[in-house]
């Protein structure tokens, strides 16, 4: 019997105290550590923990998990019926290659998810990962239908009168590729007539060019339809902050763990991304205002325009001759980010609600909802309590928050204070499976008080490495911090293990004591998470606390077709974020940067280590000027055309000094997306 068995066995009759404290004497000794299953350093892993070395669920972690199972209405089982009805076909062994090898999809790396749940799992968690196993072409209603499973979203085909119209193809080219192709073999060889994008996230329109060809829209065969702002917005993100945001993301989406137990169950709002090529089509009409009715193929819609809410530009519509609301990512079966941990600006709570709201008076005669995500719901009174559900959820989260801050609350002290009422709390649909009240909370603070929460103390504190050298010397050094930490890690103070000892491994960096322990306790903490990316985040750090960062980040070079339609702004703008201030300082240069496909023309100035840019005007002078298509310019933007061996090559033209061109493109920095997290 594992030794982490044993303890979970013993802890039964002799005091989980006893046990714990037994091990951790353990521990003290290489030896015995092995036998115990501690782990003793990074790439030294005891016998109980699993291949990436993540370790078993401690008594605590597992009677916590227990506990879950009285807490919840588990015999409710509406949302497998809906989940499962109206399936036409599945497709066993899901798993889409890359053109170049690997995989962009594995739908049956997901398969161990299934039966009861796991200690090393909340249950809660294992339900939602469980319903978002389930997986195929499914029909909604007459005449329309969902693949899901098939990517982190669903895609939903309509039936048209000469055609299929399209609504969210999508991450990637390969996964809509393979989902329309099941789809046809089941439902017929129909054209698309048109692409719905719901909104601006990549899941939902990365995959079009595997739907369609861009000439096809060009020529007007196929309709493109999308909120207003949605190229800006679908662009513009990944451009100025992607670097950061895809280091983040392997955080929040778990890029690097092994799916198992212990491991990636899935993100509560699908299973993961897909990893292809990302593309995108620029909309020939828009929505932007409510109700915006519009006939598409023969069919009858009635838009919703929904800016700010889950994403900057998005929308929801009704199909009222189907009497069929699809809230697009609006409302899902689970509580939604108002703050989302890779990183963006924080969504307007009110606003969402408020969507809502608007949604039941408009759209409350809808007897069918289908959403971007999850399954549909089916009968007039599930349709808008579900909807009355997910309003309210954003409305108590954004008052709640506000009335506590009002006392003089403070976002830490909120998050660990406000919880839903019953009704809501025994909603499934409410529950944190992607977003969590605790951050979310935080979120809505922010949204109104900005990061600052008013006390003194932390207005201008010491950075991580300071502080946390003099927390370990105030708190006795290094071994006495670890001692004490051991202490309360065998009592279960997993938050706290986890505050104490990050400072010990920012002030001591080669502890491997303090790193394996801070790793078991991230285990403990993910194992115990309901939100799918709160497991991630914390399986993540302990991974990379054993194992150290990656040695490559993510690479924009499957995006290229989606970036090339950023406006060049917006790369000019991220352009200026990159320059290195201090080596910039005292040099001042003005370049022109022609592109001579789209017919426009920027002037580029550096002084006061700061980088202006607007369009060039008549008369401007220049140290160098560079004319190039736009292409080259995204390749060389996105580090896929070297500068050096750009500049000097016969793909452009300079005007002026060659030797000032490469003075001023070393000022800027290329960030590898790299960077450590859980360790400085």
């Amino acid at each position: 019997m594992a030794s982490g068995v044993h303890a979970q066995f013993t802890c039964r009759y002799i005091g989980c105290a006893l046990v714990n404290r037994l091990l951790r004497l353990a521990c003290s000794g290489a030896f015995l550590a092995s036998l115990a299953g501690c782990d003793t350093g990074p790439g030294s892993f005891g016998p109980d923990a699993d291949a990436a070395g993540h370790s078993v669920p401690t008594a605590v972690t597992a009677g916590i998990n227990a506990a879950v199972l009285d807490e919840l209405p588990f015999a409710d089982r509406q949302d497998f019926e809906d989940a499962k009805r109206g399936l036409v076909a599945t497709e066993p062994g899901l798993v889409v290659e890359a053109d170049k090898g690997g995989r962009v999809w594995d739908m049956d790396s997901f398969a161990f998810v299934a039966g009861e749940a796991p200690p090393s799992v909340n249950p809660s968690l294992w339900r939602q990962a469980s319903l978002n196993n389930i997986h195929g072409l499914f029909e909604v209603t007459d005449g329309v239908y969902q693949l899901r499973g098939y990517d982190l979203a669903n895609m939903t085909l309509i039936k048209g009168e000469r055609g299929w119209i399209i609504v969210d193809p999508l991450t990637a080219r390969e996964t809509a590729a393979r989902a329309m192709a099941f789809a046809r073999k089941h439902l017929g060889d129909r054209p698309v007539t048109a692409i719905l994008f719901t909104h601006s996230h990549v899941d939902h329109f990365g995959g079009a060019l595997g739907i369609v060809d861009p000439a096809d829209v060009e020529q007007g065969r196929v309709r493109v339809i999308a909120p207003e702002g949605f190229i800006e917005e679908a662009t513009s993100e990944n451009v100025l902050a992607g670097v950061a945001m895809a280091r983040r993301s392997m955080f929040m989406y778990g890029k690097r763990l092994d799916r198992s137990v212990r491991g990636n169950v899935g993100n509560g709002l699908g299973k993961t991304p897909a990893y292809g090529n990302m593309g995108i089509l620029v909309p020939t009409e828009l929505v932007d205002h409510s109700v915006r009715n519009m006939e598409i193929d023969g069919v009858q819609f009635e838009f919703q325009y929904t800016p700010e809410s889950e994403a900057p530009a998005e929308f929801t519509f009704y199909l009222p001759e189907k009497k069929a609301f699809c809230g697009a990512e609006v409302v899902s079966r689970t509580m939604h980010n108002l703050y989302t941990l890779r990183g963006a600006k924080v969504r307007d709570a009110l606003k969402w609600s408020g969507y809502i709201h608007e949604a039941i008076e408009r759209f409350g005669a809808a007897e069918v909802y289908f959403g971007s995500h999850h399954w549909p719901a089916w009968g007039n009174a599930r349709v808008i309590a579900f909807l009355e559900s997910q309003r309210d959820t954003y409305k108590f989260i954004h008052d709640q928050t506000l009335r506590m801050a009002l006392e003089g609350m403070t976002p830490l002290e909120i998050a660990d204070t406000i919880e839903l009422p019953e009704s809501l709390r025994r909603t499934w649909s409410s529950r944190g499976y992607y977003g969590t009240l605790r951050h979310n909370s935080r979120a809505v603070y922010q949204a109104y008080f900005g990061w600052y929460d008013a006390n003194p103390a932390h207005l201008n504190p010491l950075p991580p490495v300071q502080s946390a050298t003099r927390y370990v010397a105030f708190m006795g050094g290094g071994e006495r911090v670890l001692e004490q930490a051991q202490a309360s890690f065998d009592a279960g103070e997993y938050r706290w293990v986890a505050e104490v000892l990050n400072h010990l491994v920012f002030a001591e960096p080669d502890n491997d004591a303090a790193r394996a322990l801070l790793a078991r306790t991230y285990d403990q903490l993910g194992y115990q998470a309901e939100s799918g990316p709160w497991r991630n985040v914390y399986l993540s750090a302990a991974y990379e606390l054993r194992h150290g960062a990656p040695e490559q980040g993510f690479s924009m070079k499957e995006a290229v077709n989606m970036v090339m339609h950023t406006p060049v702004p917006r790369f000019l703008d991220a352009m200026a974020a990159r320059l290195n201030g201090p080596e910039a300082e005292g040099k001042a240069l003005t370049v022109k940067l022609v592109f001579t496909d789209i017919g426009e023309s920027y002037t580029l100035r550096l002084e006061n280590s700061v980088l202006h840019h607007g369009p060039a005007k008549a008369g401007d002078e220049a140290d160098a000027t560079l004319k190039l298509t736009k292409a080259l310019y995204v390749k060389m933007a996105l580090g896929l055309a070297g500068i050096r061996d750009t500049l000097f090559s016969d793909d452009l033209d300079i005007d002026g000094s060659r030797i000032d061109l490469v003075r001023f493109f070393a000022l800027f920095e290329k960030p590898d997306g790299t960077f450590n997290i859980v360790t400085p």
